[in-house]
C-alpha cells in the first residue's frame, strides 16, 4: 500500500467534527423546543417531556417527520419558520457535505497516487525508515535532492506516519518482498539506500534488489557487523557502510587525537562550517594539478576507482574525473544593521 504525504486533515477528523456540529445542533434545536414546550400538542394530548423534545428535533431535522408532535401556538410556529427550518436545512448540509468529502477525498487520493506512478522516476528508494535512514534521507535533502524523488519502503506503522508526516512518499510493506519494491517502482529508480535493522534483511534486501534490476541501478547498504560487508557485495551491493566499524574507530579516534573527531563531525553536519562535496573536472582543469584548484581538493575519482592526491595517478586531472573537495558549508552571514 503506497501512503502519500499528508496534505490536509483526513477523512475521519473531517467527518468527526461534522458529527459533532451535527450533535451540538440538535442539542440547540432540543433547548429551544423544551423552553417552548407548551405551544406543541402530540397525539397524547399531553405535555412534551424532554424525551418528546429529542424526538421532535430528531425526526423534524432529518425531514422524517411523523407529525405525531406539532406546533399548535403561534410562538412555536415562529420559531419552526425562523430556526427549526433553517438548523434543518444546515443539518441536510452537514450530512450531504460529509459525504462529498469523504467521496472528493478519496477521488483526490486515486489522482494522486495516479499521477505519482505516471511522474516517478529517477528517484531514491530508502528501505527503512529508522534512525540511519532517516538520516540518509535528510542527507540527501541537503544535497538538493526533493521530497518527491524519494520513496521510503517500510513495514512499521510509526515509522510510515513519521515518513508521511516529513512529506515522503512511503510504501506499506517489507522491502524483501518484490511485490513492495515494485509499488515502489525499483525499475525506474536511481538508487536504493538499505538501512534495515538487520544484516540478514539487507542481504535479502540487496538480492531481491538485483533480480528485479538485474544490476542497473545504484544498490548502498549500511552492514552492522564488518564481516557482512563482503557477502552484501556478492549479493548486488555496490556500496557498503559497516556502521560498527564507522562507530569504533570514531570512538578510537576520539581517545587518540580528539580534535580530528571534531573535524570529521564538522565535515558530516550541515551548516557547522565544512562539507564534503563532489563536482565533474571542467574542460579547463584537465591536466592541471588538483592542488592548484581554488577548492581544498582531497581526492579524485575516476573510473570507478578514489586516487589520492599523493597517488601517482593523482597528480593531474582527467577528463571525466570527480573531483572530491572540501566546502565551505556555514550559513551566509546576516548583513549588520547600519
Amino acid at each position: 500500500m503506497i501512503h502519500l504525504p499528508a496534505v490536509r486533515q483526513g477523512p475521519l477528523r473531517a467527518i468527526s467534527a461534522r458529527v459533532g456540529f451535527a450533535v451540538a445542533l440538535v442539542v440547540v434545536i432540543v433547548i429551544v423546543i423544551y423552553i417552548d414546550r407548551g405551544g406543541y400538542r402530540d397525539i397524547n394530548e399531553d405535555g412534551l417531556s424532554l424525551l418528546d423534545c429529542f424526538y421532535y428535533a430528531v425526526v423534524t431535522l432529518s425531514t422524517t417527520g411523523y407529525g405525531d408532535i406539532t406546533p399548535v401556538s403561534e410562538s412555536a410556529r415562529l420559531i419552526n419558520i425562523l430556526v427549526i427550518t433553517p438548523a434543518r436545512v444546515l443539518f441536510l448540509i452537514i450530512l450531504v457535505g460529509t459525504t462529498l468529502e469523504v467521496l472528493t477525498d478519496q477521488y483526490r487520493t486515486n489522482l494522486r497516487l495516479q499521477r505519482w506512478r505516471k511522474r516517478v522516476k529517477n528517484h531514491v528508494i530508502v528501505c527503512g525508515y529508522g534512525t540511519k535512514g532517516r538520516a540518509a534521507v535528510s542527507t540527501l535533502l541537503e544535497n538538493g535532492f526533493d521530497k518527491t524523488s524519494v520513496v521510503v519502503v517500510e513495514s512499521d506503522r510509526a515509522a510510515l506516519r513519521q515518513a508521511t508526516a516529513d512529506g515522503l512518499v512511503a510504501v506499506e510493506g517489507s522491502a524483501t518482498r518484490s511485490t513492495v519494491l515494485v509499488e515502489a517502482r525499483v525499475q525506474e529508480a536511481k538508487a536504493v539506500i538499505i538501512a534495515t535493522d538487520s544484516d540478514d534483511a539487507s542481504v535479502l534486501v540487496t538480492l531481491t534488489v538485483r533480480q528485479l534490476t538485474a544490476g542497473k541501478v545504484s544498490i548502498i547498504a549500511a552492514a552492522r557487523e564488518a564481516e557482512n560487508a563482503p557477502l552484501l557485495r556478492q549479493s548486488g551491493a555496490h556500496h557498503v557502510i559497516v556502521s560498527s566499524a564507522t562507530a569504533g574507530r570514531l570512538l578510537g579516534l576520539s581517545t587518540t587525537a580528539p580534535p580530528l573527531i571534531e573535524v570529521v563531525e564538522d565535515l558530516l553536519t550541515p551548516g557547522q562550517g565544512m562539507a564534503l562535496a563532489m563536482r565533474s573536472a571542467r574542460r579547463d582543469e584537465v591536466g592541471s594539478s588538483p592542488r592548484e584548484l581554488k577548492e581544498l581538493v582531497i581526492a579524485l575519482f575516476r573510473r570507478g576507482k578514489v586516487l589520492s592526491l599523493a597517488d601517482p595517478e593523482g597528480t593531474a586531472i582527467q577528463t571525466g574525473d570527480m573531483i572530491v573537495y572540501v566546502r565551505d558549508d556555514r550559513p551566509e552571514s546576516i548583513p549588520a544593521m547600519p
